[in-house]
């Protein structure tokens, strides 16, 4: 994976998924994201992090729970939420940052 920094700093939303691979609700998020981003194309970027692999990255950002989801743009985090979402739901909030 490129420096966490680049990716984040580009000019669409970047949504980040954090996760960890025993994790059951991590699993159901996971063909949402792909339809997501089958929706989206290239206007966003869908990146998943394993927490169990990146305890640094998941403790600079305080993820406790998985999933994490958070979006970014221009290196700025715009938005968070831990949980499950629907597709539609995260469709609106990705494009809202669009």
């Amino acid at each position: 994976m490129s420096n966490f920094t680049d990716i984040i700093n580009q000019d669409k939303p970047v949504l980040i998924d954090f996760f960890a691979e025993w994790c059951g609700p991590c699993k159901m998020m996971s063909p949402i994201l792909k339809e997501v981003k089958e929706v989206l194309g290239d206007t966003v970027s869908v990146i998943k992090i394993d927490v169990d692999k990146n305890q640094s990255l998941a403790a600079k950002y305080q993820v406790r729970g998985v999933p994490t989801l958070m979006i970014f743009k221009n290196g700025k985090q715009l938005w968070r939420q831990s949980g499950m979402l629907q597709k539609e739901d995260l469709l609106s909030i990705i494009r809202s940052y669009n």
